[in-house]
């Protein structure tokens, strides 16, 4: 089928299409099934795609009034949603052996294909699935032996290390809303705006970028319920110092211990992230080929939007497959901002950065949605 055929069948909202490609346009960065009852779009931005999976790598999200990405689901393998209900409803670990042989495939097949479908692998899936069960049980104030046994951890030393390695801390902290736990805090004024700087004894925790100190401080304090949180300008100075001069263009490199919690899969997306050198971009989908898994991009995105540590784990630098900016935490023009400085080599060492921050308060959001936010920052003038 040429490309002139496809057009004609968007034109015609021809739903007998569906499924054979999608068209993707460029303006908006969204891909949609022929027969979507959305506007039609100037042909010279549109681009085909044989499959969801291949427009999803290009960087476009999917379409929200026709989900052409749940028009595949289909094509998903049964024996993978098989594995998947498998590992759901297992009450322990489930050999990848045993699982093979339940579906009839060899270990290291299942291993791959997997992988490749659903972005995880079989051990990082369950234990996504079990972290998940074991957050709420303890959100809901049940016992950590209950709630560890409910969750498919189990009570010996090995499996409870297991899970405290994938909360961040001890079950039990976590019950309490991480009670005792000291987290220090400090905002500045910099360049994107005011800047939130929390962290632990082990490394920073947060890095949160807004217009209103008090709202980036209850975004800690949702987050962490019963820690004890301070405020430690003097102590936190240094590191500071350190998101300053990078932002500024005098520090390319910012190297901070950090101290988060993330999935095995957020892990290596943002273990990437960090190896994208400092005025260089990466799309969503050449991280997820760069992790081997093709098919992973919006999981990807996903992993950015989690970031907890903003500058620090670079997610401004990834951008989409047309070229667009794509979304940010904290705001495209931020976004746009920080890679029109690294592009330009931020002037380290030649000039004072300067002033674009806002000199009052700003609207009041915390950065916590995943979605691109506005707020009253402004970018100031190009950079030098």
């Amino acid at each position: 089928m040429t490309d002139d055929e496809r057009w004609r069948h968007v034109q015609a909202r021809n739903g007998a299409a569906d499924g054979r490609f999608v068209f993707a346009v460029r303006t908006t960065g969204v891909y949609c099934r022929p027969s979507c009852p959305a506007r039609r779009p100037r042909r010279a931005h549109v681009q085909f795609f044989a499959t969801p999976a291949a427009a999803a790598q290009a960087g476009f999200q999917p379409c929200r009034r026709c989900r052409p990405h749940e028009a595949v689901a289909a094509a998903v393998p049964p024996w993978v949603q098989q594995v998947c209900r498998r590992l759901v409803e297992a009450p322990d670990d489930v050999a990848l052996a045993v699982l093979a042989a339940e579906v009839g495939l060899g270990p290291r097949r299942l291993a791959r294909v997997f992988r490749c479908v659903v972005g995880l692998t079989p051990r990082q899936f369950a234990d996504a699935v079990r972290i998940g069960r074991l957050r709420q049980s303890l959100r809901d104030g049940q016992r950590v032996t209950s709630a560890l046994y409910d969750a498919g951890f189990g009570a010996s030393s090995r499996l409870y290390e297991r899970a405290a390695a994938l909360l961040g801390m001890s079950p039990g902290a976590y019950r309490r809303g991480a009670p005792g736990m000291r987290i220090r805090c400090t905002t500045v004024a910099s360049p994107l705006g005011r800047l939130l700087i929390a962290a632990t004894d082990r490394g920073l925790c947060a890095v949160r970028v807004g217009d209103d100190d008090a709202a980036l401080m209850r975004g800690v304090a949702r987050e962490f319920p019963q820690a004890q949180i301070v405020r430690d300008d003097a102590g936190l100075r240094r590191w500071a110092g350190a998101l300053l001069q990078y932002l500024r263009g005098w520090q390319p490199h910012v190297d901070l211990p950090l101290d988060i919690r993330g999935t095995a899969f957020q892990w290596r997306v943002w273990r990437a992230l960090q190896r994208i050198g400092y005025g260089q971009t990466r799309t969503y989908g050449q991280i997820a080929r760069a992790l081997g898994d093709p098919q992973a991009a919006r999981a990807v995105a996903r992993a950015c939007a989690a970031n907890p540590v903003a500058l620090v784990i670079p997610c401004h630098r990834v951008v989409r497959g047309d070229g667009g900016l794509g979304g940010y935490r904290w705001g495209v023009r931020r976004k746009r901002w920080l890679l029109a400085r690294e592009a330009a080599g931020g002037g380290r060492g030649r000039r004072r950065a300067r002033r674009t921050f806002p000199r009052g308060r700003g609207s009041e959001h915390d950065g916590s949605s995943s979605c691109v936010e506005e707020s009253s920052w402004r970018p100031g003038p190009p950079p030098p």
